[in-house]
């Protein structure tokens, strides 16, 4: 789907989420529908959100990515790092560092890396997880992985994800990437925000306690790096 048809299609979707209370959980019955105004419309705006990986429901119970917060402008920058991320494939062979250290001695040609790795890199904020990578070619990736004894499911640590939209000023993408992954990869954000700040050309919106939590905790000579810059 076009990025344009897709901001179409999601916009009420997202005034529909905006509406909603800060929660963890939300029931279809109890949160959406008044909103809404009727369970039809209520699932066709959950659906709509689902699409880009917004919400995830099911028995009547939703959940909502963070993302839907920032404001509307914000989500022509998003939608790329969105869809990729709806579209992200794990793999774990031994399910530990081992793992990420066979990827990076064998790291694809033209790939990138983004999310925990990345953001550890610009930020040395939180420690990663998870080695985020974009590819080129995802099926002859996948293909290496499996004949390395990968294999796929929930738990792997080794993510890869379709190379969606732009890769130019890769600190932003990454920026993206952590907006439109949500939970602790939005103190991430904020992280990169703060140091790499001059490198962004667009911004997110953040509660303020996150923003004071990320200044108290980062590390006192990545502050001293960007008061110096």
């Amino acid at each position: 789907m076009e990025t344009s048809q897709t901001l179409l299609d999601v916009r009420e979707g997202l005034g529909f989420a905006q509406g909603l209370p800060p929660k963890l959980v939300y029931t279809v019955k109890d949160d959406a529908i008044p909103i809404a105004g009727s369970e039809r419309t209520a699932y066709r705006r959950l659906n709509s959100l689902s699409y880009l990986g917004l919400a995830n429901f099911r028995g009547g119970k939703f959940e909502i990515n963070r993302a839907v917060r920032q404001p509307y402008y914000i989500f022509e920058k998003l939608v790329p790092s969105l869809l990729a991320l709806k579209q992200a494939r794990r793999f774990g062979r031994s399910y530990s560092d081992s793992d990420i250290n066979f990827i990076m001695k064998n790291f694809p040609e033209k790939s990138t890396i983004t999310l925990d790795y990345k953001a550890w890199e610009l930020t040395k904020f939180q420690t990663p997880s998870d080695l985020y990578i974009y590819v080129d070619d995802p099926e002859r990736f996948v293909s290496f992985l499996r004949q390395n004894k990968f294999r796929e499911g929930k738990n792997g640590h080794i993510v890869i994800l379709p190379k969606i939209g732009n890769f130019e000023n890769l600190i932003e993408r990454t920026y993206l990437d952590c907006i439109a992954k949500g939970g602790r990869s939005t103190l991430d954000a904020i992280a990169i925000e703060l140091i790499n700040g001059d490198k962004l050309t667009i911004k997110g919106d953040f509660p303020i306690d996150y923003v004071l939590k990320v200044q108290e905790d980062l590390p006192r000579d990545m502050m001293a790096v960007e008061t110096a810059s």
